[in-house]
């Protein structure tokens, strides 16, 4: 049912502890018992106070309840401004999931920015300082990465998406296997009779985007084929793309291209437009985070999709067993993505 408003004086009001109590005709203890300790409540008492919470739709106060169990119920994320010249918008859908999940979890999410993105406190330094959040979740956890650094000495409770890549690290986190994801993409450009398999990753100091070109040479090898003078380290930007597809279709060939994301494909389908060659037909392109360019797309873009959703739903759950002391320091959840296929890919 519905809230039942009360009218006071010519204004309505929501219900309150008081207003359960005098329907269920206990005390305002036994509501708070049956709200935060249902297991000191005899059965037909939690019952009753329950089916007059539900009738009255009464919610708790969460500010009250904050000051008694000093707890916000809020996590923190921290948004970081977005890339131009790039088409990934992963972390739009996590920040979407993150949000259900924490809902379903009676959390909120609380997004702030950085003002100093080069100081590691920049932004935390505040809520850590106020207690306003119960804990974070970081996303920016590049090898050596401070923010999660700064909050791993300070001992505040945090849960990563995405590995630390150092043994080191103790905070749990959840993150997606990028070599399996570009496996699978090679994998499908084999299946489709391509041998001169090109790959355009980004630097090697990015330890995603070696473990995501891993999944590639893996792959090529296994099947007996050679990787030299097909591979290509670049920025991920749009420009990179183009500029290495060019350079690689001149000196190597490749019938097909696996990428590290989708930004270094869309380079890579200009450079094509540019030479009036067909995606697919011609040559073959494969993509990583199945942004919505590759969705829309003629003809679209075959692309590898982590499963953001379920990282949202394993980082909330790490969060809880986290903040309720039943979390393993320093372990992790590795997800598998899914390859979809597209016309760039098909002949």
């Amino acid at each position: 049912m519905g809230r039942e408003l009360r009218v006071q004086d010519g204004a309505t009001s929501l219900p309150t502890l008081a207003d359960v109590a005098a329907m269920a005709g206990v005390s305002r203890q036994t509501v708070s018992n049956a709200l935060n300790n249902p297991s000191l409540l005899r059965a037909d008492t939690l019952e009753r106070v329950r089916a007059a919470i539900a009738h009255l739709g009464y919610t708790p106060n969460r500010a009250a309840r904050n000051l008694r169990t000093k707890s916000s119920r809020l996590i923190g994320l921290r948004l970081t401004p977005f890339a131009e010249d790039t088409a990934n918008a992963t972390i739009d859908r996590f920040v979407h999931a993150l949000v259900q999940a924490t809902r379903a979890a009676d959390y909120h999410v609380l997004l702030f920015d950085g003002n100093d993105p080069a100081d590691p406190s920049s932004g935390y330094d505040d809520l850590v300082r106020s207690t306003a959040v119960d804990a974070f979740v970081v996303t920016d956890t590049f090898k050596g990465s401070p923010q999660a650094a700064y909050l791993e000495d300070g001992g505040v409770p945090f849960v990563a998406f995405g590995r630390p890549w150092t043994p080191a690290a103790l905070h749990p986190w959840v993150d997606v296997d990028g070599a399996a994801g570009t496996s699978a993409a090679t994998a499908h450009l084999l299946a489709q009779g391509h041998t001169r398999i090109a790959w355009i990753g980004w630097r090697k100091d990015s330890p995603i985007g070696e473990d995501r070109r891993a999944g590639w040479s893996r792959t090529m090898h296994g099947h007996g084929l050679r990787t030299t003078g097909l591979a290509s380290r670049v920025e991920d930007c749009v420009t990179s793309g183009v500029e290495a597809a060019a350079v690689l279709l001149d000196e190597a060939q490749p019938t097909a291209f696996v990428c590290a994301s989708d930004t270094l494909a869309t380079g890579v389908l200009h450079q094509l437009h540019e030479r009036g060659l067909r995606p697919g037909r011609d040559v073959a392109v494969t993509g990583f985070d199945d942004s919505p360019f590759a969705q829309l797309l003629p003809g679209g873009l075959t692309s590898v999709r982590q499963p953001v959703e379920e990282v949202a739903v394993q980082v909330v759950d790490r969060l809880g067993k986290l903040l309720t002391h039943r979390e393993v320091f320093g372990s992790g959840t590795l997800l598998e993505p899914t390859l979809v296929v597209r016309g760039s890919s098909e002949r």
